[in-house]
């Protein structure tokens, strides 16, 4: 029963990072139009959003060796649901500057301590459930984009939307915290007891090597796959747009069913061939003659990576139960880095090369991690 009600409330507390990070993403235009932040501008302000949010995860890695990952969470989320307002009550540019600062801190910890706690879930469960809590985290997303494009077609003041569902984010984080679980001898360092260094290792680097590699490709999905269809085969911006939710879509869906199949093959056979299949689908929709079939490659390679980089974490945090937050924080944060560059590589690639010639990429990416998965991931099946 506890752990049973310990897993409803991590999948909230997923669900929830999802859609605060979502009602972000979707009012995008309108905070940008309110402070008068130039495109160029923008795309400086979001990297200062992912660098603070690297910095929130290695404080956050530490916090939970040390307390717990029940309290890093509660805490985390509780900052996160106030932290949200403050773009929408940016008035300049340096107002959003020091508000995206603030709120990729706490997005980032939250990241961390969120996967921590699922770890925890796992373990007392015995069997794979991880991509469970990661599908919840894009049902959260999703249900930003039709509350946060309701209240826009609404006419809704950002400002006002932005702090109701920073209430339904404090509602939600204080029902879930009782419910969360609590630190163990074994999951975290006395008071007094000299910490433990936790050195990196061959093992933790190919982690962290893998998650990177999977989330550049998760990222080029972000932000390439719509322009691939519209510039590169010429579909028009709304059939375009299906490109992103075919992939989407079918992240989602399969991370659903991804632990059941982990369950029964392990860890490291399933992200073998899942990433081979991921960099199958991104190599047909580079190879697509027309934009239908291209929807299908990028839909297989929603499929391929949906419950990849979730076994990375189950990993992180298996290695030393009392320093999951600190490697947990190391494997994140490299992987973060992954979902940052990749879209920056691809658009540098352009300039000397076409935009499908520069999926090259990822699917590099996807077999690399195909072929290094089995050795990281072996001592988890065992």
């Amino acid at each position: 029963m506890l752990l049973s009600r310990a897993r409803r409330s991590t999948f909230a507390v997923f669900a929830l990072n999802g859609f605060l990070l979502g009602m972000w993403v979707v009012n995008i235009p309108e905070i940008r139009e309110r402070t008068g932040a130039s495109t160029v501008v923008l795309g400086y302000l979001l990297l200062l959003f992912g660098g603070t949010a690297l910095v929130g995860m290695q404080v956050c890695g530490r916090l939970i060796d040390r307390f717990g990952s029940r309290v890093v969470t509660v805490v985390a989320g509780l900052a996160l649901s106030v932290t949200l307002v403050g773009p929408a009550f940016a008035r300049s540019v340096t107002d959003l500057a020091v508000a995206l600062a603030i709120l990729g801190i706490f997005n980032g910890a939250i990241d961390v301590a969120q996967n921590a706690q699922a770890v925890e879930v796992e373990r007392g469960y015995a069997r794979p459930i991880i991509s469970a809590f990661h599908a919840f985290f894009s049902f959260g997303g999703l249900l930003a984009a039709l509350v946060g494009g309701g209240l826009i077609a609404a006419g809704a003041d950002v400002r006002w939307s932005f702090a109701g569902v920073g209430i339904v984010g404090i509602a939600v984080v204080l029902a879930a915290r009782r419910s969360l679980l609590a630190p163990t001898e074994a999951t975290t360092r006395a008071a007094g007891v000299a910490r433990v260094r936790s050195p990196w290792n061959l093992r933790v680097a190919v982690l962290a090597l893998l998650a990177f590699m999977l989330l550049l490709a998760e990222g080029v999905a972000y932000d390439w796959s719509t322009v691939h269809l519209h510039d590169s085969l010429g579909a028009s911006k709304t059939v375009a747009a299906w490109a992103f939710g075919a992939f989407s879509v079918t992240m989602t869906l399969v991370r659903l069913v991804a632990d059941r199949i982990v369950a029964r093959i392990g860890s490291a056979a399933y992200v073998q061939r899942a990433a081979f299949l991921g960099a199958a689908g991104l190599l047909g929709a580079a190879a697509a003659p027309d934009p239908g079939i291209a929807i299908v490659g990028w839909s297989v390679f929603g499929i391929g990576l949906a419950g990849c980089v979730p076994q990375f974490f189950s990993a992180a945090g298996n290695i030393d139960p009392a320093a999951a937050g600190t490697y947990l924080a190391r494997v994140t944060g490299i992987g973060y880095l992954g979902l940052l560059a990749g879209p920056a590589i691809i658009g540098i690639l352009t300039h000397w090369v076409t935009l499908t010639t520069a999926f090259a990429v990822p699917v590099i990416g996807c077999l690399l991690a195909g072929l290094l998965a089995p050795s990281a991931l072996r001592r988890v099946d065992t």
